[in-house]
């Protein structure tokens, strides 16, 4: 009797190593491919609103809400009464336009509880807390000056880590947002009242290009 070894049959042998990289290639390219951050482009701007060398830009995004400005006594208004912002209130939106961070003021557990500028993504839950790193610039007419913001402060979220690897963040590109007029607030009757000020603006976020 022949012994006959199905696995000694070139023909064989060949159909089913055909089969097997068919069906390799079919379930690698069925697999969900890896996404691909997409590279950030620096906006061009003034000296005085750059980011320090060292840095890159990671995370842009478009800015829509309201700066939200409160009438309170002044030492250096002529009414003695001025606008004070007490928070911005907006949300930071990509190219696609879904959601990636909240923007608004809130305490830094870095600096005690001192109330900040902070942004917390959208998706992971980590906050980056800022100051300005120089004097607001005021660039676009009728609007809220562009800035560069310092990172005073980072927190891991609850599923991630995004935003903790800021530097700086520069507003560019603004729209709107400017407190009311200096004659609604102006008297002791009008302490207290608030303006919701619709504005949009672009936010760019960086890190460190070295990664450290």
């Amino acid at each position: 009797m022949n012994n006959c070894n199905p696995m000694e049959n070139p023909t064989r042998r060949s159909r089913l190593i055909a089969y097997a990289t068919a069906f390799a290639v079919t379930f690698a390219i069925s697999l969900p491919q890896p996404a691909r951050a997409a590279a950030v482009t620096p906006p061009k701007v003034l000296p005085e609103l750059r980011v320090p060398p060292g840095n890159v830009a990671f995370l842009e995004g478009h800015g829509v809400g309201t700066q939200n400005y409160i009438c309170l006594p002044s030492g250096t208004s002529t009414t003695g009464f001025d606008w004070s912002l007490f928070t911005p209130e907006a949300t930071l939106f990509n190219d696609d336009g879904k959601q990636i961070t909240t923007h608004f003021f809130g305490p830094n557990p870095a600096e005690k509880g001192l109330i900040r500028v902070a942004f917390q993504h959208s998706r992971d839950t980590s906050t980056v807390w800022a100051k300005l790193f120089h004097a607001p610039v005021p660039v676009t007419p009728n609007a809220i000056p562009w800035l560069v913001l310092e990172m005073t402060g980072v927190q891991a979220g609850a599923t991630g880590d995004t935003l903790t690897a800021t530097t700086f963040i520069q507003r560019v590109n603004t729209k709107g947002g400017v407190a009311p007029p200096s004659a609604d607030c102006s008297s002791l009757e009008n302490v207290g009242a608030k303006a919701f000020v619709a504005y949009t603006a672009d936010y760019f976020f960086y890190k460190r290009a070295d990664g450290n």
